[in-house]
């Protein structure tokens, strides 16, 4: 039986029967939507309400399903549910999650909402794959593929590669050492800050990578509908195992459907078993290759910089399979990485572009903050006048901080903007 319905029954709203069923000792999940139909009679029995007949349990989906995308606008997430943005919002809230109707939420907290208002969501299929992704970057890329006017401007772009993996496990040094040595265009003393994001060359090909500011941050800009990331490269210590946070990624790569490699590093330690991570992976059901899996593991030493190329290698070969594409013509949209306020410059935002080329000058928007750009800089500190597909920049000249994970958007007039 479905909870919406007895609910009703019962003349109480979902949230005040989910909590009673709890009080009554019943284990429903949180996101349960059924429950069969003698804990239904036990429920109405212990709350002293006469019981009726019940429906005959069946598997037929009623009018209350609704499929939902990954991620969502809340004010289109309203028409879904046909409610008032004003309810959503309310019931978002009461749920702990500061959203405006403008604002994207992932599947799991628009099904919850959606559970609230005694509907039961599954999740929409994609249809054109890693090329497009998930969010409000989705709709412009798939808008852009639809047009046969703007779908003939595709072109490859970098992957963008997130590097995550448990404290003390290596990513750290990982990233410093595929900065120092393969960094684009770099020279001597030529890095003076570190922005969060930089391109490296690697074989005459580029590669993004994002230096991940924590795994909380990465939830919330997932949670705010900016999927950035193409492939993540998970670190695990071949002296150590997977931990908890291991375990964390493995998970976050499978609900966002993004393909991992595996680097497991310091092998140059005496200690070191590649194999027992192979076996502890196997156990979170990451098979590697030599396993009979897909997941490519790659044995290296991030402090001597071994087989790193062969890393390097794996990304762009994964890049080329799952062909990443943008339109560098096209509508400008890119995601916030990072933001602070800099001496001398103001509000400062680190922004990986996604599709269209940013210019100086240009008037754009970013959550609540907005502006025209004063200024671009690489990861090298050095002044660009454009930044297109996959490329991390700062941007310089927005009216206040923006938050991680909000949306770059372009806009006509200062009107619009504000």
């Amino acid at each position: 039986m479905n909870i919406s319905s007895l609910s009703q029954q019962l003349n109480m709203s979902v949230q005040e029967l989910r909590a009673e069923i709890a009080k009554l000792g019943f284990k429903v999940n949180p996101r349960q939507r059924k429950i069969d139909n003698d804990a239904a009679k036990q429920i109405l029995e212990k709350l002293g309400t006469p019981v009726v007949e019940l429906p005959p349990e069946t598997d037929v989906v009623d009018d209350k399903s609704v499929a939902l995308p990954p991620n969502i606008i809340v004010k289109d997430l309203a028409a879904k549910l046909k409610l008032s943005v004003v309810d959503v919002v309310k019931d978002l809230i009461k749920n702990g999650v500061m959203a405006a109707m403008n604002e994207e939420i992932d599947f799991d907290t628009a099904s919850v909402v959606a559970a609230d208002f005694g509907f039961e969501a599954s999740l929409e299929t994609a249809t054109l794959g890693n090329v497009v992704g998930t969010g409000y970057v989705a709709e412009v890329l798939k808008r852009e593929l639809q047009n046969p006017q703007t779908a003939d401007q595709f072109v490859a772009r970098p992957p963008i590669v997130a590097v995550m993996g448990h404290v003390d496990h290596g990513k750290t040094t990982l990233l410093d050492t595929l900065r120092k040595t393969n960094v684009v265009s770099q020279e001597a003393g030529a890095i003076t800050q570190h922005i969060g994001a930089y391109q490296v060359d690697h074989k005459g090909k580029l590669i993004t990578f994002l230096d991940t500011p924590g795994h909380e941050a990465f939830t919330q800009m997932r949670a705010r509908g900016a999927n950035v990331t193409d492939i993540i490269i998970l670190v695990v210590a071949a002296d150590d195992g997977v931990k908890p946070q291991t375990v964390e990624v493995i998970n976050r790569a499978r609900l966002a459907n993004v393909p991992l490699i595996v680097a497991i590093n310091k092998i140059d330690k005496p200690d070191a078993n590649p194999d027992r991570i192979k076996q502890q992976l196997s156990e979170q059901n990451v098979l590697v290759e030599e396993w009979g899996g897909k997941v490519i593991a790659v044995p290296v030493s991030a402090k001597s910089g071994q087989n790193l190329d062969q890393l390097l290698d794996y990304a762009l070969l994964l890049a080329e399979v799952d062909d990443f594409k943008a339109n560098p013509k096209g509508e400008v949209v890119g995601t916030v990485i990072e933001s602070h306020v800099a001496r001398g410059k103001g509000p400062v935002a680190t922004v990986i572009i996604q599709n269209g080329t940013l210019k100086f000058g240009d008037l754009i928007v970013a959550g609540s903050a907005y502006g025209r750009i004063k200024g671009l800089e690489d990861s090298r500190d050095e002044k660009i006048k454009q930044a297109g597909p996959s490329a991390p920049i700062v941007v310089v000249g927005l009216s206040e901080t923006a938050q991680a994970g909000d949306i770059i958007r372009e806009v006509k007039t200062l009107d619009e903007a504000r």
